[in-house]
């Protein structure tokens, strides 16, 4: 028989909280027994014969041949070579494994019955346990790996695929879970958040992340774990936050983000501790005790604190160059047996750094410095310490900027209150960091974190007394350099450390709260009310090349563009064009830009309309936000939409339909150009991109789409879809015709089961709509391709119905999905719920020609006055969440948008001026931006005036209003109290009366 090696390695366990093992560290040649065993004569194979390859096996399955007792058949050998594995049964010719080892082995065969049949095992260089069951065994050597050799048979892979295909955690109609589905609990066990290690793919730590994601968010742990997996599985934001509120536990959109954003920000710290160990590994610097710190940390700044010293080109650090002295036994024996330490006998007159007691001492020194620097308990009594007293945060104006004489004295002016600026880090508001940090890039400001003297006395002592406090008697000398140890390390390595962990968490939530405040503005912004079903002609004021008008149609086409100049001589000639055109398109609503020339343009509007110049029609105004139009006019999207417009008029268009459909029309511009946020080029412009896209994302699915009269710009920001996807829905209906219900879009190239699933809910499809798009293929040519028009109608209404015009693979798919329309598809029930609804509809004696109408609503509260909520969702098999879901589905009207419960836009006939404004003057305005200082609310004076944090109050607010930051955001009109008008400086200080 041709004998085969077994590789047998053991790792070590990860330390506890409260482990002390690391100090049992002795020398480097103590640290060598503890390597991998490698064997040292390997039996040399006949030629042609394959090479066994040493494969690690996580997981053993155990063959058909183990479980019938049957001789295994012989297995062929190929000339190529392939790793041959042997089962675990058989045992090698030569090893050198320890007997007590392969007796453990024998006992978790020999109870095969009562042990799992998958086993992950480590075996080898297991000291003696005598008198352990199989299961404290087993507990044993979960922490140690075996390389052994085992053959690769069909079976284990047929069964590690099925197991695979079993392990799901919920379905589209479960329960609320405070229970995770596993192989060995299929029916669910109860989430238990142990301190042990926890794993994401192949990388453990020593903490949960569950448990960490928790307490950072605040949220339930047990919905902590299903939004993990929720994640995991790819699920959209708006998905989540509308038809898994069971699994979540109702939180919205926002706290969803930042469960993510958490998650990702945990993720990258794992991955990068791994990083981190596979780098020390690969030099054979990893030590237990470094290999302990890195799975103990929990930030990033954590993991470059303990992995700094082993980075490429850095300097050895002074405890690493004690070490190598061999030293570190000596610091051990300091704090486990001081009685037997004797530093005479490490003197070593010819070599630096032991040539005498001092220089021993400095060594010694050095190792428990760096030992207390990263030990994850001292770590924690150093910041709770903080926690407990005040640590403040100080500005100053740089040395270098104060002596420039021809300095930027403009830049140094925008800093002035943060030259002598000083604030404790837990009442230091987040727009003053990111000043602060603004000014300190520019080597404007000078920035320092102050912790108080006590802070460190009382560290110091807790650590002699305490945590480091040697074991045994020591003498006097020796607890004199523990506290030389002690003050070295809180000075040159934890205070810093204290200092970067101040500074980052600090800007991180400057950063995070600057970005929720721009989503928040943008969420404002794009779902203000539409003005729907009216003419709007649209401006964009210029001094020297005119204004720029476009007059659009109640559905947005563009009706006609002109350039004005009302600013000139020619006025009163303007002025008469302009009548001509309104009352030519019977336009009674015009939209002016905020930007150059607004306010002339508006004096000349006003004064007109106050002198009934328009008669008979009753015209008004209002402002509307330019920011991103200039942008849009040349971007592709534009020129793909207007190509024969110039690019000057393309600005007055989109102005229009930014009142006319907000939502459609921004969704054209990047969101960081809408100009709703603050400090927006400091902050990480990855995750603001992601927030934001995220954010439109939301608004777009909340709305819904009306698939068969959508734009493909809108459509890709859709949750599920993206510009391909959105693409290909796009062709699809061009050449088969409109959408007759959501299980159509099964037929569309791309869009699998997971993104039907993620989009099909957003989705509506109007059979107005459809009978429009059919109208309008039938009037857009007489033939089509030479063939009739009534032919091609009838062909247009085949590929409606059937959609085979297709390649022959999508045809077996589209012939499967049923053509009929169904009256669900209008409302936001999502097709997973389709089934419960017609349950619903049975027990209420309802039918689906009443969705949307008030018999269905009579039906409806009749159901719920004689049932409880959830007992009739349990009586449904169904959720309570999801019940609702259905039930506002149903009573809610065909046209109903989300929208409606928003402000539009502020239409006026006149204006103020600046100079009639005087302090106790009240007046209405809308929100024009919020920052996380104050909100700037136009009161149509031509300048914005600020209402300071200070004065927004809860009891200023509305319920729905008073959240964790600000209230308030852009579109909404408010009642202020002018406080103070400043007209030097064209400043205007409202004061909060109440949300309108």
């Amino acid at each position: 028989m041709m004998s085969e090696t077994t590789n047998i390695t053991c790792q070590k366990r990860p330390f506890s909280e409260d482990d002390d093992s690391f100090l049992d560290i002795t020398s480097e040649s103590d640290s060598e027994e503890e390597e991998e065993w490698i064997p040292k004569n390997k039996i040399v194979r006949k030629p042609k014969k394959p090479v066994a390859k040493s494969v690690t096996v996580k997981k053993k399955v155990k063959s058909e041949a183990e479980s019938t007792g049957t001789k295994k058949a012989p297995v062929k050998r190929s000339t190529a070579k392939t790793a041959v594995k042997r089962t675990r049964k058989k045992t090698p010719e030569k090893t050198d494994v320890d007997p007590n080892a392969m007796r453990r082995l024998q006992d978790l065969n020999s109870n095969e019955d009562k042990l799992p049949s998958q086993i992950t095992q480590n075996l080898g260089n297991v000291k003696p346990m005598p008198q352990l069951t199989a299961m404290q065994i087993k507990k044993e050597m979960e922490h140690c790996e075996v390389k052994v050799e085992q053959p690769s048979t069909s079976t284990n892979l047929s069964e590690r695929k099925i197991k695979e295909e079993a392990d799901i955690s919920f379905t589209w109609e479960e329960p609320a879970l405070k229970k995770q589905k596993t192989e060995n609990y299929p029916d669910g066990k109860p989430v238990k958040l142990q301190r042990g290690c926890v794993e994401i793919g192949d990388m453990q730590m020593n903490w949960n992340v569950t448990q960490v994601l928790s307490e950072r968010t605040n949220a339930e742990a047990w919905a902590c774990a299903n939004l993990i997996r929720l994640f995991k599985e790819e699920n959209t934001i708006p998905f989540i936050a509308r038809y898994r509120k069971e699994l979540t536990n109702n939180m919205d959109a926002d706290a969803l983000r930042e469960v993510q954003q958490t998650l990702e920000e945990l993720t990258t710290v794992i991955r990068k501790a791994h990083t981190a160990i596979q780098k020390v590994a690969k030099e054979e610097k990893l030590t237990p005790f470094l290999k302990n710190a890195l799975l103990n940390c929990q930030t990033l700044e954590e993991v470059e604190h303990v992995f700094a010293p082993y980075k490429t080109g850095s300097k050895k650090t002074k405890a690493q160059q004690a070490r190598q002295l061999g030293l570190e036994s000596a610091a051990n024996l300091l704090i486990d047996r001081p009685g037997e330490l004797n530093l005479n006998n490490y003197i070593k007159a010819n070599v630096k750094g032991l040539s005498s007691v001092a220089e021993i001492e400095a060594g010694i020194q050095h190792i428990l410095a760096d030992m207390m620097s990263k030990d994850r308990e001292t770590l924690n009594c150093i910041r709770k310490l903080c926690e407990q007293n005040t640590v403040f945060i100080q500005s100053t104006l740089a040395k270098a900027t104060s002596k420039e004489k021809d300095g930027n004295k403009k830049d140094t002016e925008k800093f002035r209150l943060y030259h002598n600026f000083s604030s404790s880090i837990g009442n230091i508001h987040h727009h003053q960091i990111l000043a602060i940090n603004r000014g300190e890039k520019l080597k404007i400001l000078t920035v320092k974190v102050s912790i108080p003297d006590r802070v460190k006395n009382e560290f110091c002592r807790w650590c002699i007394n305490e945590r480091w406090r040697p074991r045994h008697f020591a003498r006097p000398e020796f607890m004199k350099l523990l506290k030389d140890s002690t003050e070295d390390s809180y000075k040159r390595l934890i205070y810093p450390l204290l200092c970067r962990e101040f500074r980052s968490r600090l800007s991180s939530d400057a950063e995070k709260e600057s970005i929720a405040m721009f989503g928040r503005n943008l969420r404002q912004l794009l779902l203000i009310n539409p003005v729907r079903g009216q003419v709007l002609m649209g401006i964009d004021p210029g001094f020297r090349h005119g204004c720029k008008i476009s007059i659009i149609s109640a559905t947005s086409q563009i009706l006609h563009t002109d350039v004005i100049y009302i600013l000139g001589q020619g006025a009163q000639r303007e002025a008469e064009k302009i009548r001509h055109l309104l009352h030519k398109y019977s336009c009674s609503t015009v939209v002016i830009g905020n930007g150059t020339a607004c306010r002339e343009t508006e004096s000349f509007f006003a004064d007109l309309i106050s002198r009934k110049y328009f008669a008979p029609l009753d015209v008004v105004y209002c402002i509307a936000s330019e920011a991103g139009a200039s942008i849009y006019s040349v971007s592709p999207e534009a020129a793909k939409e207007m190509p024969d417009l110039d690019p000057n008029l393309r600005s007055a268009v989109s102005i229009a339909r930014r009142v006319q459909d907000p939502l459609a029309e921004l969704v054209k511009i990047e969101p960081k150009h809408i100009g709703v946020g603050m400090y927006q080029h400091d902050v990480s412009q990855t995750l603001l991109k992601a927030t934001l896209d995220s954010v439109v994302e939301e608004c777009v699915s909340f709305v819904g789409v009306d698939i068969n009269i959508s734009s493909e710009t809108l459509m890709r920001h859709v949750a599920g879809l993206n510009s391909s996807r959105a693409k290909n829905i796009i062709e699809w209906r061009e050449k088969n015709g409109p959408f007759i219900n959501r299980e159509q879009l099964k037929a569309v190239k791309g869009l699998g089961p997971k993104t039907f699933q993620q989009c099909a809910g957003f989705i509506r499809i109007n059979p107005e709509n459809i009978k429009n798009f059919c109208s309008n293929q039938q009037q857009s040519s007489s033939t089509v391709g030479g063939q009739p028009a009534a032919e091609a109608g009838s062909s247009s209404k085949a590929g409606a119905k059937g959609g085979t015009t297709g390649k022959s693979s999508r045809k077996g798919k589209a012939q499967c999905i049923s053509m009929e329309p169904n009256p669900l598809d209008q409302t936001c029930i999502h097709p997973e719920s389709y089934a419960i609804v017609t349950r619903f509809l049975s027990f209420v004696d309802g039918s689906l020609s009443d969705i949307g109408k008030s018999a269905m609503q009579y039906k409806v509260n009749a159901a719920l006055k004689t049932n409880l909520m959830d007992a009739l969702a349990q009586r449904l098999d169904s959720t309570e969440p999801t019940l609702q879901m259905i039930i506002d589905g149903l009573t809610q009207p065909h046209d109903y948008d989300i929208r409606a419960g928003f402000e539009q836009q502020d239409f006026k006939r006149n204006i103020v001026s600046l100079n009639d404004l005087k302090n106790g003057t009240i007046l209405t305005g809308r929100v024009e931006n919020a920052t996380l200082f104050g909100v700037f609310v136009d009161i149509g004076v031509g300048r914005s005036g600020l209402i300071p944090i200070r004065y927004i109050t809860a009891a200023k607010l509305p319920a729905s209003k008073r959240r964790k930051s600000l209230g308030l955001g852009p579109g909404e009109r408010v009642e202020v109290k002018v406080m103070e008008v400043d007209h030097a400086r064209n400043r205007i200080s409202l004061d909060l009366i109440r949300v309108l």
